[in-house]
């Protein structure tokens, strides 16, 4: 499907040398997950998946225990869920998820954000359309065809089975998250690489390197928002 999932963990963790900033989007998120339904990941499934994620990330423990607490705790906290769209350099696609306890705030910094790094945020559905919701499972080995072996005598669906370096990665529909990961778990795999959601654009454009360097900058201004959570765009920038 063209995303490069290790580049990208690769760019992240250097990028994220201070896992600070990291770890407090993760704690905010756990915490929403945790106040939306049960604090119990076996018992909420958004919950559950936050946690698969922050696995990847090495989150550790104490981070995710305290978010956990504080929504037991009946904290007052509020924060509501808000998707931008917009567009950089030669029309390139950026989906924008966020979590924020202030709307205006967070929509004018992520206006600001690609205004100032030559983008625009455009309306509600302006890009989304070009992107498919998909759940994303990585893991090291097995090759391909043994994976989808294992999927098939489990009866559960791929869209896409690709190999990257030393990792498989798979691709499911949204609702089959938890079945892929329980259909390897059981066949010896016992730690995945990629355990998220992601937005899989329909297709990859290709910026030239001058233009590819002013999108990246602008996609650092927009990750950099305290509220952003992730962010989804259509550029092959391996």
């Amino acid at each position: 499907m063209g995303r490069k999932w290790n580049n990208i963990k690769e760019k992240k963790a250097s990028k994220d040398a201070n896992t600070s900033r990291i770890y407090a989007k993760f704690g905010r998120e756990i915490y929403v997950a945790a106040r939306q339904g049960e604090p119990d990941p076996e018992l909420n499934q958004a919950l559950k998946a936050v946690l698969e994620r922050a696995k990847t990330y090495n989150v550790p423990k104490s981070i995710i225990d305290r978010a956990i607490e504080k929504a037991k705790g009946g904290s007052d906290e509020s924060y509501e869920e808000r998707r931008y769209e917009g567009f950089g350099p030669n029309g390139a696609m950026v989906i924008v998820d966020a979590l924020t306890n202030n709307v205006n705030r967070t929509a004018s910094d992520v206006r600001a954000a690609f205004g100032k790094n030559g983008g625009n945020m455009g309306v509600s559905g302006s890009v989304a359309y070009m992107f498919d919701r998909v759940a994303v499972i990585g893991f090291e080995g097995k090759t391909a065809d043994e994976a989808l072996e294992i999927l098939m005598d489990a009866d559960v669906d791929a869209k896409d089975i690709i190999e990257e370096d030393d990792t498989v990665i798979v691709y499911a529909e949204p609702d089959q998250f938890h079945a892929v990961q329980e259909a390897f778990r059981n066949a010896g795999i016992e730690e995945f690489s990629v355990a998220e959601f992601s937005m899989i654009a329909h297709n990859e454009v290709t910026l030239s390197e001058d233009v590819q360097a002013q999108f990246e900058k602008m996609i650092d201004a927009i990750e950099d928002l305290e509220d952003v959570q992730q962010v989804f765009h259509n550029v092959d920038l391996a």
